[in-house]
């Protein structure tokens, strides 16, 4: 049985329809987020501090945004702190103001198993960062909107988006390499 770390209950559900549903177990536990420019770095943190609460398989996440305008690097795992300070509308403005307007949304998952062994599962989606529009839980969904579609995450059903989802992508890499330890 994996265990997935996190208090958002529309990723559990998106793990566990990838992953299956009888594989995934949810923990609940409050972990520190450090702050740094690498989500590899964050999430090896989270995954060591979860060891010292959890011995079994664990899994962690991590979602970052990045513009073109700011060369592919901002705002990256630092999105949430982005949107704190600017608000999304402040986001979509960095991009207008540069005219290039490209962004990319990327899942990163940590995977530890029994041993301590860690790897991660990378799932980019990539588009453009547009005015807000539609509403969503997830914070930046209105003001990205992927290559092909007209409508950003936020305007998606949750079935379209799942479809097309970064963290769909990296929860796929994951289940082949999971598949081919049986």
């Amino acid at each position: 049985m994996i265990h997935f770390i996190t208090g958002n209950q529309n990723k559990l559900k998106e793990v566990r329809a990838i992953l299956g549903e009888g594989k995934v177990e949810h923990l609940d536990i409050d972990l520190p987020e450090i702050q740094e420019i690498d989500a590899k770095k964050i999430l090896q943190a989270k995954l060591l501090e979860a060891r010292k609460h959890h011995k079994g398989e664990l899994i962690v996440e991590d979602t970052s945004f990045y513009l073109e305008c700011l060369s592919w690097s901002l705002p990256g795992p630092l999105i949430k702190w982005f949107m704190k300070s600017l608000g999304i509308e402040g986001i979509a403005e960095i991009a207008a103001k540069y005219g290039v307007h490209g962004a990319t949304v990327t899942n990163l998952l940590g995977y530890m198993d029994i041993e301590g062994n860690i790897e991660y599962f990378i799932g980019s989606v990539h588009g453009s960062a547009v005015y807000p529009r539609g509403e969503r839980s997830f914070g930046w969904d209105p003001i990205f909107q992927p290559n092909g579609y007209i409508k950003t995450f936020a305007e998606l059903s949750d079935e379209e988006k799942n479809e097309i989802s970064h963290r769909k992508i990296a929860l796929e890499k994951l289940k082949i390499h999971l598949d081919s330890k049986k």
